[in-house]
C-alpha cells in the first residue's frame, strides 16, 4: 500500500516521502495517528500543494532540535552514588534518572528518546546519545562519583 508520510517516522521514512508498507500497518497505526495518507491521485496532487508547507515545517524542526541539542550538551548529570572498591556501584543509573536530573536543569526529555543500552553500573564518565526529531543526535555527560 502505497502513503504519503506527513510526520516522520523511524525506521519508516522522513516527512513527505511516499513509502510502500504493509495494509495492516497503515490501516491500524499510520493512518488513524495521522503519521500518512493513502496515496492516490487527489491526496498525491494535494500534497503536491502543501509540500511547501512541510519543508518550511521540517525546517523549523530541525532549528528546535539544534537548540535543543545545545541545550542538552550544556548541561552535566553528576550522580553521587555508593559505591564498592572496584568502582562498581550499589545500584544502577537508568534512563529515568538521567530524565529527572535534566529536569531539574530545566530541560523536559522524555526516557524513551535516550540511547541507553544498559542502566550505567560504574563509575565514572559516561556519554548517554539522545534521538531528536529531524535526525539529530545530542550527547548528555552523565558523571557518577562515589558517595562519602
Amino acid at each position: 500500500m502505497e502513503i504519503i508520510l506527513t510526520e516522520s517516522v523511524d525506521g519508516l521514512g522522513e516527512i513527505g516521502e511516499i513509502v510502500n508498507v504493509k495494509p495492516g500497518y497503515a490501516r491500524n497505526f499510520l493512518l488513524p495517528k495521522g503519521f500518512a495518507v493513502v496515496a492516490d491521485k487527489s491526496s498525491v496532487k494535494q500534497f503536491e500543494h502543501h509540500k511547501r508547507q512541510l519543508e518550511r515545517k521540517a525546517l523549523k524542526l530541525a532549528k528546535t532540535a539544534d537548540a535543543m541539542k545545545t541545550k542538552i550538551e550544556t548541561v552535566v548529570c553528576e550522580f553521587a552514588l555508593r559505591a564498592g572498591e572496584e568502582g562498581k556501584l550499589f545500584g544502577s543509573v537508568t534512563a529515568a534518572d538521567i530524565c529527572a536530573k535534566m529536569a531539574e536543569a530545566g530541560v523536559e526529555l522524555d526516557r524513551k528518546k535516550l540511547q541507553l543500552g544498559d542502566a550505567i553500573k560504574t563509575l565514572g564518565e559516561h556519554k548517554v546519545a539522545v534521538k531528536l526529531p529531524a535526525a539529530v543526535v545530542a550527547e548528555i555527560n552523565v558523571t557518577v562519583v562515589a558517595a562519602e
